[in-house]
């Protein structure tokens, strides 16, 4: 376990180096922790003596106010992908909270698992991934996970729980919910095993693949496809291309009651009776085009979803143009839109 606790002679480390919208200003004290039992008491020993905890993966869901954090910054960094063949064909694969995801999804679809292939290009790391119910193009890592182990703040003690216990929706969890008090340890999946992936039920992604909806295709197909699908739009990460300087998404798709669904605006069946929409298109049809704002801080050239920092921004800067966008949206369609990555020391 690495700790790094700023002096005078040595600045303390930026959120914006550890964040892919780079943003964020310093922490109190950093702790790189490359084991469970250095997360566990880098958390614990922070909880005990009162100092505030930002546990830290990958940095793709964060955006850290101006002023930085002033608390213990733990960063993960553990590693480890543990597969084990079950009776019925598939596999139950452990991975270290601290395994970069879309690593993760090269390897099963190298290794013939099944159920991961549409999620390729997510940036940030595996434990992540639970909290927020990563999904993409038909894909949510909820229809895979059979158990994620958490370290538990409030009770203080390492619990693991079952797929059915996470109250996984909607790019959310039990562990969303209850914000800090469960940091994620392991995520255990039960993958298939096989050539094909996993039925493809997202329409773009068929076409790019030219199969129907609801087929299969060869598991490395669909990852070449999503990788070109997401570098289109700006969502694999590139140090050299500001457009992808970003927390990728910065607003859900809402959920919305079908009466109050603007004329045109897409929809797909969500829970009871409300439908969900497209964000994007709610924020093109209110105004604000590919490329909206300014010198520091735009929409992508790419994706009216992802808010951009070209460089020179700050988090003030991004967070001006995030109410712009969602005022916007309200004050046009009377749909409130809501940031999907989470804010530290900052609001909208």
């Amino acid at each position: 376990m690495t700790v790094t606790e700023p002096t005078s002679a040595v600045a303390a480390p930026r959120l914006a180096d550890l964040t892919t919208v780079r943003l964020g200003g310093p922490a109190a004290e950093l702790v790189v922790a490359t084991t469970e039992a250095e997360i566990v008491d880098a958390v614990r020993d922070a909880d005990e003596a009162g100092t505030p905890v930002l546990v830290v993966g990958g940095g793709s869901n964060l955006v850290v106010a101006d002023e930085g954090y002033a608390g213990r910054v733990v960063l993960v960094r553990t590693r480890g992908v543990d597969a084990e063949a079950d009776l019925c064909g598939g596999a139950f694969v452990e991975v270290a909270a601290g395994e970069p995801w879309d690593d993760l999804v090269a390897t099963a679809v190298e290794r013939r698992w099944i159920g991961l292939e549409a999620l390729s290009g997510i940036p940030g790391t595996t434990g992540a991934t639970p909290i927020q119910n990563v999904g993409a193009y038909g894909q949510e890592v909820s229809q895979t996970v059979a158990r994620v182990r958490t370290w538990d703040r409030r009770r203080g003690a390492v619990r693991t729980f079952a797929a059915a216990d996470c109250g996984f929706g909607y790019r959310s969890s039990r562990f969303k919910a209850e914000p800090g008090r469960f940091v994620v340890l392991a995520v255990t999946f039960q993958l298939g095993l096989g050539d094909h992936g996993s039925p493809v039920q997202y329409a773009e992604l068929a076409r790019a693949l030219d199969v129907e909806p609801g087929r299969r295709a060869p598991s490395a197909r669909v990852r070449e496809a999503v990788l070109a699908l997401r570098r289109g739009k700006a969502m694999v990460l590139d140090a050299d291309d500001h457009d992808t300087w970003s927390t990728g998404s910065f607003f859900t798709n809402p959920m919305v009651d079908p009466a109050v669904l603007p004329e045109g605006a897409p929809s797909w069946p969500a829970d009871g009776s409300r439908v969900k929409t497209s964000a994007a298109w709610l924020i093109e049809h209110a105004g604000f085009h590919k490329g909206h704002g300014n010198d520091r801080a735009r929409l992508s050239s790419r994706h009216t979803l992802a808010l951009t920092n070209r460089g020179g921004a700050t988090t003030a800067d991004l967070l001006a143009l995030a109410r712009e966008v969602r005022d916007g949206v309200q004050e046009r369609f009377g749909i409130t839109l809501v940031n999907e990555p989470v804010l530290v020391g900052c609001e909208l």
